[in-house]
């Protein structure tokens, strides 16, 4: 069943001088499987809400339905909320504090009850999964690159076996060539295990290549939601809440502007490739 948002207000310093009012009535379906984008700039609310899908934050009214049930009810079982919503933090060193690799990921399984062979088996299924060799698993989890640290966060959340998969700005510092094997293993991750994928990124480009559809945040409301073409449309919109759309589609405007026949709805390089290749076929010019 989908996770629904149900005109969910949050308020940071209630009853203080410092009232921020951070989300002001949210209402989102996300149906299952879907990968999704949430943007927007620093203050925007997006952490905050992604923080009310796994109940480290309580509403000040509303509430997330999912699977039918609602996650704040007082008899809700949060467990069970944990083993299907899962939320890798934006430092992975917020989630990693084990000996071992091996052993940090085993902990999430054992904190559901499982016995240690399962949990055993969990952990190093999860592992395979984000592409970590054997010879890493009992590494100490701080003596790792800044990438090779995300996966094994993301293998801590995948070994409780999911519905859900929630990413903060996962790919915050790395060089660009990390940040491309962190964003195709979560792809693949998806397209593999039919997941619920939710991609908190300040990346335009990143969010155009890997998700169906991109929530825009702006002072705690929605902005904009739709598909990637359909949000990148509204470019100068975007730019007048501090964000912007893919370096490309700056490219294309001006090239149609130039009088040349592009697809100015192109959001990745693959898109804006295979236009001016068309573009420029029909002028003769290949």
């Amino acid at each position: 069943m989908p996770i629904i948002v149900h005109h969910l207000v949050h308020e940071y310093g209630t009853d203080t001088k410092l009232n921020t009012l951070a989300l002001d009535d949210i209402n989102l379906v996300i149906p299952d499987g879907q990968f999704l984008g949430l943007i927007g700039h620093t203050g925007s609310g997006k952490t905050t809400l992604i923080q009310h899908l796994d109940a480290l934050l309580t509403p000040k009214s509303g509430t997330v339905y999912l699977d039918g049930e609602d996650i704040f009810e007082k008899d809700y079982d949060r467990r069970k909320l944990r083993s299907s919503v899962g939320l890798v933090f934006q430092y992975p060193e917020h989630q990693l504090f084990e000996t071992t690799v091996f052993a940090d990921v085993c902990f999430g399984p054992k904190n559901l009850g499982l016995d240690k062979k399962e949990a055993e088996l969990r952990a190093y299924d999860a592992l395979k999964l984000v592409g970590l060799e054997d010879e890493v698993f009992y590494q100490s989890p701080f003596d790792l690159s800044g990438g090779q640290k995300r996966r094994v966060a993301i293998a801590g959340v995948l070994a409780m076996q999911p519905k859900v998969l929630i990413l903060d700005e996962p790919t915050a510092g790395l060089d660009p060539k990390g940040r491309d094997e962190i964003l195709d293993c979560i792809s693949a991750l998806h397209q593999k295990k039919d997941m619920t994928v939710i991609l908190v990124s300040h990346s335009m480009e990143d969010v155009a290549k890997y998700v169906e559809r991109i929530i825009v945040m702006n002072k705690g409301k929605v902005f904009l939601d739709g598909t990637p073409k359909e949000v990148f449309a509204h470019y100068k919109e975007l730019e007048e809440i501090g964000l912007a759309a893919p370096e490309v589609t700056y490219i294309m405007h001006e090239l149609a502007a130039k009088g040349m026949a592009v697809d100015t709805g192109a959001t990745t390089l693959e898109e804006a490739k295979a236009s001016i290749l068309a573009a420029m076929k029909s002028r003769g010019h290949i």
